[in-house]
C-alpha cells in the first residue's frame, strides 16, 4: 500500500534532505514540502474537504517550523485530523520532548541528523496506525473527520458597543441554520454571555485551562448545552480566574472545540489578554465591533495597529462591523475603513436599542423578536460570513437568513500573542 506523507519543514536545506530520504522509502509518495504551519493546517483542510482519503497518512513535523512551535501544530493537527499519523523529527532525543510529543498526539520522533532505517520505521508504524484510525472511522466511529469548523472572533472597538450581542445573535443564527455550533466567553473578566442567556452554570473555560489532553467527553464537561441548542463555554464567575487561561491552553481549546463544532464563535471583550489574542489569531474571520463615534473609531484603529505590530492579524484580514449606525451621522462606514483600514461588513446595524432593552434585561437574547431590525440586521450578517447554510427566503427560528455571501475574512496563523492584560 502506497504511504502519502506531507513534509512540513521551515529550513530549504533540511527540507532537501527529508525529502531525498523519503523518496527511497518503498511505497512512499512524499508530497512537495510545506513551509510553515499556516500552509500545512490550510493544505490538509483543503484535502480534507475534498475527502478524508485525500488526507495523507503521515505528516513530519520539523522541530523549526513556525510560526507556530511545532509542538502546538501537533496537537492542532491531531484535533483536526485525528486520522493522520504525526511524526516529530528534532535534534532532541531526551525523555521529556519525547513524553510531550506523544502528549500532544504524536505517533512517533525521529532524530536528526536523519538515518534512513529510523525515518521508515517511524513512518511506517504511523502509517499502520493512520490506516487502523480510518478503518474505525469508516465503520462510524463517532470522529469529528472534516476540516475542522469556522472559528469566529468577535472584540469590541471598546466596551459598551455590542460586542456580546454580536456574538450571540452570529451564534444563535448559525445554530438555527442547522449548524452545531459553540459559543465561547472569553472576555475572561467581566464577560457575562451567562446573563444575556439566563444561564446559571458552575464550570468554565477555566476548567480546560491546565488540561492538556482535551478530549470530546472532558469538553462536554465544561460546556453547557443552551434551550436553543446552542453549546456554551462561559467565561469564569470569579474574574481573577481569567489568568489561569493562557495563550496556550486557549490555543487547545479552540482547536478542541473546532474539532467537534461547525461554527465556533468567541466573545473576545475589548481588552487584549495572550488568550483571546491566541484566538483571534486562530480564527477563519475576526469581526472587529464599533460603533459610529470618535472614541469608538479610535479604539479600532488602536487595537488595529496592536495586531499588527504583536502579528496576531492584519488589518485587511480583519472585518469591521458598525453598530447603532446611522445615515446622519458624520462618521460613515467609508471613513471607518479609511481610518483602521480593514475591511467593512457589508451589514451595519441600527441604532436601535429600545429593541433590546427588554431582552437584555430579562437575559433573554435568545428571544429577541424576529421582526427586531438589529436582530435581522444581525442574522445578515451571519449569512455574510458564511456562518449559516443558505436558504433563501427561509425564515428559521423566528429570524430571517439573508443570502449566504461566503466567508469574508481569511484564516493566518502566526506565533506572536501579547501577554495578559487587563480587562474591562
Amino acid at each position: 500500500m502506497t504511504t502519502r506523507i506531507l513534509p512540513a519543514v521551515g529550513d530549504a536545506d533540511a527540507a532537501r534532505s527529508v525529502t531525498t530520504l523519503l523518496s527511497q522509502l518503498p511505497d512512499a509518495e512524499p508530497a512537495a514540502p510545506v513551509g510553515d504551519s499556516t500552509q500545512l493546517i490550510d493544505t490538509l483542510a483543503r484535502l480534507a474537504g475534498e475527502a478524508v482519503e485525500e488526507l495523507p497518512e503521515v505528516v513530519l513535523v520539523h522541530e523549526l517550523i513556525g510560526p507556530v512551535p511545532a509542538l502546538e501544530l501537533i496537537r492542532e493537527v491531531s484535533l483536526r485530523f485525528p486520522a493522520v499519523g504525526v511524526v516529530l523529527i528534532t535534534t532532541d532525543a531526551s525523555p521529556g520532548l519525547f513524553a510531550a510529543s506523544m502528549d500532544a498526539g504524536a505517533r512517533g520522533l525521529v532524530t536528526l541528523p536523519l538515518s534512513y532505517e529510523e525515518l521508515a520505521n517511524r513512518v511506517q508504524a504511523a502509517a499502520q496506525w493512520s490506516t487502523g484510525v480510518r478503518r474505525h472511522l469508516g465503520s462510524g466511529g463517532d470522529v469529528f473527520t472534516g476540516p475542522g469548523g469556522t472559528v469566529v472572533t468577535v472584540t469590541g472597538a471598546k466596551g459598551g458597543v455590542g460586542t456580546t450581542v454580536t456574538a450571540v445573535q452570529l451564534a444563535l443564527a448559525a445554530q438555527a441554520s442547522g449548524h452545531t455550533a459553540a459559543l465561547v466567553d472569553l472576555d475572561l473578566q467581566t464577560g457575562d454571555i451567562a446573563a444575556y442567556l439566563d444561564v446559571q452554570f458552575r464550570r468554565s473555560v477555566v476548567d480546560l485551562a491546565a488540561i492538556t489532553d482535551i478530549s470530546p467527553r472532558v469538553l462536554s464537561d465544561a460546556v453547557f448545552s443552551h434551550d436553543t441548542g446552542l453549546a456554551l463555554l462561559l467565561a469564569p464567575g470569579e474574574g481573577e480566574r481569567g489568568e489561569e487561561v493562557s495563550d496556550r491552553s486557549a490555543r487547545q481549546i479552540v482547536s478542541a472545540l473546532r474539532s467537534r463544532y461547525e461554527v465556533v464563535v468567541i466573545d473576545c471583550g475589548s481588552q487584549m489578554s495572550g488568550a483571546n489574542a491566541a484566538a483571534i489569531e486562530m480564527a477563519d474571520t475576526a469581526v472587529l465591533v464599533t460603533t459610529p463615534d470618535v472614541v469608538a473609531v479610535r479604539g479600532a484603529k488602536r487595537i488595529v495597529r496592536m495586531w499588527d505590530r504583536l502579528q496576531i492579524r492584519k488589518a485587511e484580514e480583519t472585518v469591521t462591523l458598525v453598530n447603532r449606525f446611522n445615515r446622519n451621522t458624520e462618521i460613515q462606514p467609508g471613513l471607518i475603513q479609511r481610518i483602521t483600514g480593514t475591511r467593512m461588513a457589508g451589514t451595519a446595524v441600527p441604532a436601535n436599542f429600545k429593541e433590546l432593552q427588554g431582552a437584555v434585561d430579562s437575559g433573554r437574547m435568545h428571544e429577541l423578536d424576529a421582526r427586531s431590525s438589529v436582530k435581522q440586521a444581525l442574522w445578515a450578517l451571519a449569512g455574510e460570513l458564511g456562518l449559516v447554510k443558505p436558504s433563501p427566503g427561509a425564515e428559521s427560528r423566528g429570524g430571517t437568513l439573508r443570502g449566504d455571501r461566503g466567508a469574508v475574512g481569511g484564516r493566518r496563523r502566526r506565533g506572536g500573542t501579547t501577554g495578559g492584560g487587563g480587562r474591562q
